[in-house]
């Protein structure tokens, strides 16, 4: 039976610590559950924790919101046992097309290699996404989901903190030991905190439309992302195009500044931009329903630090990005990936607390890069003066006919994981190596084969360390304490060579990988010793 994940309600049931003496302790909190605070709780409950989670609402989001999913994300969520019903239900896509009027300028592959097991991106409504974690999270008993509790009041003290929830039977206390934010770009902790996000608000406004169409517009069912830069059915502003399942179509629409918010969102206004779209951009009229239409401005922002204390701040409540990209979700997802591992260490005392500072400096490093790049874009795509706008449709006119325009042409750096080049978690080389894993760099997928059968290099990793070998595991690995994946050609095999050409490898080569898959070190000729001391220096032990 199908569900209808915009229309689904989830229950709000009292709890024992409602009716509690003292205020009841829960080690690990997270509030908010969103794609981001679903996955930090699936990923802490993964790693045998248990972890109280907090949202306000008791409905998904409605609308398709964020649709783009980037293979990184997607290899995160097969680790969170989610990955393929995304890919399942979702529409992949590699290729994108830019036009500058009515004319194609050029159209890039984001995936031009083959090997990899996740496409470059899925597109799939953020409903779709949050349900398929709701129900993951509810299979893990180590999960306590709280619908309908909004926090009130925080306080940090000494050894703990003390969060005042608000719901239907009215006002309760608990403690933790951890709090991780998670509830968004207009998150209550931080408002709580007395924090705010800093950074640029564009003067531009644009109308989201999801569409039902009643046929296809691209022949052969292809799947592609379609940019115009001043198409002649909408003069001066720029369109996207993106498909979405369930025959749903997402066009983004630039209005200026001095649109009217409230008259761009009625269907009067929309129905007639889209059926001039299809005509002018498609040639033919196509039959559809308006299912969702919503008028945004969007700001590049962040936090100054994501760490306050004992709070964490992850994905929209610490850092915004314009839509142009995939980078708000993506980054979120990301965020915590780096900070689950971080969280459990610290909880079960095998690493200090001043790993948890290590998330600030990374996934802060990360934020800027995403704002950098989506400024960039927005600049490009929304230029506000007429100079600015001369030099973009320059680079437009020259991108048709070379090849060295095209690089400057900015619809919108799609999102790729950061490499933390700069990471104090990281071991510096002593050997020579070629290639993009390096240090900080998020590990490569490849295809193997275990015992004659086909598998992913991602999907042979452990939850904890693992040190990947180009060849036999020396005989010195089994005093670690970490797991060894060792291509040596027998239990596992590199036959296609991706691998050993992903990772510049050669016979003896080894990765130590930490648990959220980024490279900390790396050998030609590994020891013991060097590898125990990066650990230690992944760990923020030394």
């Amino acid at each position: 039976m199908d569900i209808d994940y915009q229309k689904l309600e989830f229950e709000y049931r009292a709890c024992p610590d409602q009716a509690a003496t003292a205020p009841a302790h829960h080690p690990l909190v997270v509030v908010g559950a969103g794609p981001v605070g679903l996955s930090l709780a699936i990923d802490l409950a993964q790693r045998g924790e248990q972890v109280l989670l907090l949202d306000n609402d008791h409905r998904l989001s409605t609308g398709s919101r964020a649709i783009c999913f980037s293979k990184r994300t997607l290899e995160i969520w097969d680790r969170l046992g989610v990955g393929q019903r995304m890919v399942d239900k979702g529409v992949s896509w590699r290729v994108g097309r830019v036009f500058f009027g009515d004319a194609e300028v050029y159209h890039f592959d984001l995936q031009p290699e083959a090997g990899h097991e996740r496409p470059a991106f899925i597109n799939l409504q953020q409903y779709y996404a949050e349900g398929f974690l709701v129900e993951r999270a509810l299979e893990l008993p180590a999960i306590d989901l709280r619908w309908c509790h909004k926090v009130v009041g925080i306080e940090q003290g000494a050894d703990r903190i003390t969060l005042s929830l608000d719901t239907p039977d009215g006002p309760y206390c608990i403690t933790a030991d951890q709090v991780v934010a998670c509830d968004g770009s207009r998150s209550t902790l931080r408002a709580l905190l007395g924090q705010e996000s800093k950074g640029r608000v564009f003067h531009d406004r644009f109308l989201i439309a999801d569409l039902k169409l009643a046929e296809p517009l691209f022949a052969g069912d292809a799947t592609e992302r379609w940019f115009w830069f001043d198409p002649p059915f909408h003069r001066g502003q720029s369109v996207l195009l993106h498909r979405q399942p369930d025959g749903v179509w997402r066009i983004d629409f630039q209005l200026g500044w001095d649109a009217d918010p409230d008259a761009e969102r009625q269907p009067e206004r929309i129905v007639p931009r889209v059926q001039q779209m299809l005509r002018q951009g498609f040639g033919r009229e196509v039959a559809f329903t308006l299912e969702w239409a919503s008028v945004y401005t969007f700001a590049c922002l962040r936090m100054d630090r994501f760490r306050h204390g004992r709070v964490l701040f992850a994905g929209d409540s610490a850092h915004g990005v314009s839509p142009f990209g995939a980078r708000g979700a993506n980054s979120g997802v990301q965020d915590i990936d780096n900070l689950a591992w971080k969280l459990v260490a610290v909880q079960r005392g095998e690493a200090p607390d001043a790993l948890l500072d290590s998330y600030a400096d990374e996934r802060e490093f990360a934020a800027d890069e995403n704002i950098l790049n989506s400024t960039r874009a927005t600049d490009f795509i929304t230029p506000k003066s007429d100079i600015s706008r001369v030099f973009r449709n320059a680079v437009l006119g020259l991108a048709r006919d070379f090849p060295f325009a095209r690089k400057l042409v900015n619809s919108g750096r799609l999102s790729v994981p950061a490499t933390l080049s700069a990471s104090a978690l990281n071991s510096v080389d002593v050997d020579a190596f070629g290639g993009a894993m390096c240090p900080g760099a998020a590990a490569a997928d490849a295809p193997l084969t275990k015992r004659g059968q086909p598998t992913w290099l991602l999907r042979e990793l452990g939850s904890g360390f693992t040190l990947l070998v180009f060849g036999a595991a020396p005989t010195w690995s089994a005093g670690l304490s970490l797991q060894v994946l060792a291509l040596d050609g027998q239990a596992l095999h590199d036959d296609q060579g991706l691998a050993t050409q992903r990772y510049d490898a050669r016979p003896g080569t080894a990765y130590l990988l930490r648990p959220d898959g980024h490279v900390a070190a790396r050998w030609r000729e590994p020891t013991a010793a060097g590898i125990q001391a990066a650990i230690d220096r992944a760990l923020a032990r030394s």
